[in-house]
């Protein structure tokens, strides 16, 4: 036997170093595959888009993505070009000289990395052989009217005869790893193993299917999870076969991996295989050159959504925007799994508090979640073109006044204020001011809602009854479609949006990572999660007070709802109490955290997993030192020194209190010196070593 070279990682800038010299990198070929490379249909877009820049650093010229060929996605997106390897494209020209549509090109992102493309509709005519192959290697059939089921049976399909025809072509090397996400990549995994071809295999499950399913039925999922009879179960919701292939993917891989812990907890008992290997979800962070060019971002997009606010309010602007907070939440529309249904009913409970204690802080909420409409209401247009109608009569009389004024002074008088606006200017004022009357409330939704009698999110601010009243201090508005800059309503887009709220809630019951309350981490904008979130679980590890640093986690796994909701109430009307400085503290520390969540540090778990595949597949060539999974021991950030920017119940009876504290608490902030503390923290190592004895978690404590 050949003598095995030894597989450790150590790190030069972020990037990968191989121990062994005599293992060039050109020896091996990466290619990931996933249904939404180019082709963005829910957040593992973004985890490959985002991780693509990382991966390419590290593999060069011998890193590919595979994915499904979508004309329109291509024509924006990717450049063609020729592939570079030339048994690449051998392994190309044999699939399309047989009737297969093969493109190649670059994906125009960060990084460039490569792409290699399956035109699904040219491979159609082969679904009943490649369905009837399937069966013969996993009994596993696929009904003809799952389209999406018999789409993830041709690109799989076509994944695999690729990879066959590649690794054809060498004896010993290159070696190949193919790392497949979802079970819509997954039946190309399962074909490769079948047939025995000489890849490395990693499967990535960002979500199991039955899980999401099982959390969308209002079930108790978590303290059941050992319960389920999941075979009953997923046939029941006529995903069995999907289940199925999932399941096979799983077990097929040489390494399996999941997002996040919370995730693999339930990959134990809906897959029945443990991960081998967390790969939390990160993101590239940019870093800006000034230290709070991120403030000022925040005050001018803050500012452009109070203009959509004086629009949308005309009439019944009655509170003062200078003590006005903006709070969101965003996603698909899973009422359920979202925690938009918990949040509504602490919105309730916050509305009553914030009523009681006659606060002057208004709250405004925007639903950010797409659902089927008919278009933007006529009530919520007419309150855009008032407002900017109130705005041009402004600037008539302004300049009118501008001019009488410099006249005046050129003349060396001091004008008299009574007679500089005369009785014209008078009227168009007061014309102005009629027109601002308003016969009903504010709307709660900016859109026509299709079937908005069976609509969760407005049936149940019907029953808490909030409707933007006078007396309400917690405001709703429902925008159910992605935001966008050419919008005539809200011309923002999404991350302009985020800069310029003040507080993300984010209150899930399922989510396997988290990418939104990870994404107003890195702009610097707090946000609530959950416990039962993968980015929540991951920041109760790194963080030693989430909430100081601008995360609030929620406890919906070992509380009732009722508890939950409270929990998250408080937090709520905790940060509605802060001062502007202490918004400013923590909008300051929430976006330190940001490096803890940048690829160049989360990378390196997916490195772990293809090290990992490598001493798995190929054990005479590759073997993996002894070490468990990276850890991050003492990569953790402190209890801030200063007294937390929350107000607590302990320092404060009243929800007002004075400026003097607020002064005191600046004095004991030293934001330099927390930084530069921080930063030290952020550089301390990843390493790759065994996992201290007593350290490990067991399957018991994950159970309620």
């Amino acid at each position: 036997m050949p003598l095995a070279r030894s597989l450790s990682m150590t790190s030069l800038n972020g990037l990968p170093q191989w121990e062994d010299e005599d293992l060039p990198v050109e020896d091996l070929l990466l290619f990931e595959v996933s249904w939404e490379v180019t082709n963005k249909v829910g957040g593992i877009y973004t985890v490959i888009q985002t991780k693509a820049k990382t991966t390419a650093d590290e593999w060069g010229e011998n890193y590919f993505l595979v994915g499904p060929y979508f004309e329109q996605n291509v024509k924006t997106q990717v450049e063609a070009c020729e592939p570079p390897n030339p048994a690449v494209k051998k392994a190309m020209d044999t699939m399309k000289s047989q009737g297969c549509q093969v493109f190649f090109g670059r994906w125009l992102i960060e990084g460039s990395p490569y792409v290699l493309l399956f035109d699904i509709g040219s491979a159609a005519w082969n679904l009943d052989r490649w369905k009837g192959e399937f069966w013969d290697v996993s009994n596993i059939g696929i009904p003809f009217h799952d389209r999406e089921a018999n789409d993830a049976v041709i690109f799989g399909s076509l994944t695999a005869w690729f990879l066959k025809e590649l690794s054809c072509q060498f004896d010993d090397k290159p070696n190949i790893i193919a790392h497949f996400h979802e079970w819509q990549a997954g039946v190309g995994l399962i074909l490769s193993r079948s047939w025995k071809l000489r890849v490395a295999t990693i499967f990535t499950t960002h979500a199991t299917l039955l899980g999401r399913y099982l959390c969308a039925a209002s079930i108790d999922f978590y303290n059941n999870l050992d319960q389920f009879d999941i075979d009953k179960e997923a046939g029941e919701r006529q995903i069995y076969h999907r289940y199925c292939m999932e399941r096979a993917s799983v077990h097929c891989a040489h390494v399996f991996t999941t997002v996040s812990q919370i995730t693999a907890v339930e990959a134990e008992h809906m897959l029945k295989r443990n991960p081998d290997v967390v790969t939390p979800n990160g993101l590239n962070i940019k870093k800006f050159s000034a230290m709070h060019e991120f403030q000022n971002l925040h005050s001018m997009y803050k500012a452009r959504i109070q203009e959509f606010i004086r629009g949308h309010f005309y009439g019944h602007l009655d509170f003062s925007l200078e003590k006005t907070l903006f709070f969101f939440i965003a996603g698909r529309y899973e009422f359920s799994n979202k925690g938009a249904d918990m949040f509504l009913e602490a919105l309730s409970r916050l509305n009553f508090l914030l009523r009681v204690h006659k606060t002057d802080v208004t709250v405004v909420v925007f639903f950010i979640m797409p659902a089927k409409t008919n278009n933007f209401n006529v009530e919520t247009l007419k309150g855009q073109a008032v407002r900017k109608q109130l705005w041009d009569t402004a600037q008539s009389v302004k300049e009118k006044f501008g001019k009488k004024l410099y006249n005046a002074l050129l003349k060396g008088e001091i004008p008299d204020l009574n007679k500089i606006l005369d009785r014209d200017d008078i009227t168009i004022m007061k014309r102005a001011i009629f027109s601002t009357q308003r016969h009903c409330l504010p709307p709660v939704t900016t859109h026509n809602m299709i079937d908005d009698g069976n609509d969760p999110i407005l049936n149940t601010i019907r029953r808490i009854g909030l409707f933007n009243n006078r007396s309400d201090r917690v405001k709703v508005i429902v925008h159910p479609e992605f935001l966008s800059s050419t919008s005539p309503l809200l011309p923002l887009d999404y991350e302009e949006f985020v800069r310029g709220c003040h507080l993300g809630v984010f209150p899930s019951y399922y989510e396997p990572w988290g990418y939104t309350p990870a994404e107003c981490t890195v702009m610097g904008i707090p946000s609530v999660t959950t416990n039962l979130s993968g980015f929540g679980c991951f920041m109760q590890e790194h963080v030693a007070d989430p909430a100081a640093y601008g995360i609030y986690i929620v406890d919906r796994r070992f509380r009732s709802p009722d508890e939950s909701c409270n929990q998250l109430t408080q937090f709520l009307y905790g940060f509605c109490q802060q001062s502007r400085r202490q918004r400013i503290i923590q909008r300051n520390r929430t976006e330190r955290l940001s490096d803890l969540l940048d690829w160049r540090y989360l990378g390196r778990y997916y490195m772990h997993a293809r090290h990992l595949a490598l001493s798995r597949t190929f054990p005479d060539k590759f073997e993996m030192e002894p070490c468990a999974p990276p850890k991050t021991e003492g990569f953790r950030y402190p209890r801030p020194s200063s007294v937390p920017p929350s107000p607590s119940a302990s320092q404060h009876s009243s929800p007002h209190h004075s400026e003097g504290e607020d002064e005191d608490e600046d004095e004991r902030y030293d934001e330099d010196e927390e930084a530069e503390r921080d930063r030290q923290n952020i550089k301390s190592p990843f390493t790759l070593g065994a996992l201290p004895q007593g350290k490990k978690k067991q399957h018991g404590q994950y159970r309620n």
